[in-house]
């Protein structure tokens, strides 16, 4: 995209999500994703009635005199939206790819936050985390993220969630909200979703395109593995091959479902082929009835 058209899209992008922010998330978004609670704000002489439970001992003992530790209600939130960009996300056979519905997503969640004046952060990842944006706020700070999201083009082709769990874990300190956005197709990452978890607010968004999991047959046919790059024909109208097929996706959905249940990280699908409002607000419904 020359620099004119990504600027269009960018705000093609703003004005869809910000609507459905403004329409359906208002007040949501609040009420589910509550501040880390209540933190350390200063000491005062302690009063009659005042909770002995909070009396600092150590300033207490300082000053021959009880005083008690004052907390404020910590609001402030940070949103971290870690995005997968390998070369299976360009998969799409309806209105969008993928990548272009997760972009939308991360908009509605960070248009959301900011609402909030909550901080937002972006890891793009692929099988090496290829970018990251601190979190900030600002609509300026979230226009930048769509643009990264619409134009970046990534080094990488396969698939890590391993490493880029480990990566946010490593840069984000304090406890956060991430929306893992991938279509998961890889092995081995429930331990790192695991430790994740402990620290963050896990919530892992699959990208899902119904004609991955439909092999047409259409008889013998060149396929190519957009990651790996490796082609090789297949006989289509083969019903080993059919079967196969089948096998392998339904063996990648119990994957997915064990490792999302064995973490207790909680899941939000999307289908290309079907308006992503409904689970994202379903997702909030469920978050603020469980709270």
């Amino acid at each position: 995209m020359t620099t004119a058209e990504l600027l269009k899209k960018v705000r093609q992008v703003e004005i869809k999500t910000r609507g459905m922010v403004n329409q359906v998330f208002s007040g949501e978004y609040h009420s589910v994703f509550k501040g880390r609670g209540m933190e350390f704000s200063e000491v005062r002489e302690y009063s009659y009635g005042d909770d002995i439970r909070k009396i600092d001992w150590n300033v207490t003992a300082r000053n021959n005199k009880p005083f008690i530790k004052i907390f404020e209600e910590e609001r402030e939130l940070t949103v971290m939206l870690v995005v997968d960009v390998s070369r299976s996300g360009q998969f799409g056979t309806v209105n969008a790819t993928k990548n272009e519905i997760a972009t939308e997503i991360c908009a509605v969640l960070a248009f959301s936050a900011i609402r909030n004046n909550d901080k937002v952060g972006l890891i793009l990842f692929s099988d090496t985390v290829e970018k990251f944006i601190a979190p900030n706020k600002g609509k300026s700070h979230i226009l930048r993220i769509v643009r990264e999201l619409l134009s970046y083009q990534p080094k990488g082709t396969g698939t890590n969630i391993s490493g880029a769990l480990q990566y946010l874990n490593s840069v984000i300190k304090k406890r956060s909200i991430s929306f893992v956005l991938s279509d998961f197709i890889d092995k081995e990452y429930d331990n790192a979703l695991r430790i994740v978890s402990k620290r963050h607010d896990v919530i892992a968004v699959t990208m899902n395109d119904p004609r991955e999991r439909e092999l047409p047959k259409l008889g013998l046919i060149k396929m190519k593995d957009a990651e790996s790059g490796q082609e090789r024909w297949i006989d289509t109208s083969d019903q080993n091959i059919q079967r196969s097929f089948k096998q392998y996706w339904k063996q990648h959905d119990e994957r997915m479902k064990k490792a999302f249940l064995s973490t207790k990280v909680d899941r939000i699908t999307i289908e290309t082929n079907k308006p992503y409002l409904r689970p994202l607000v379903d997702f909030f419904k469920m978050r603020e009835a469980r709270a």
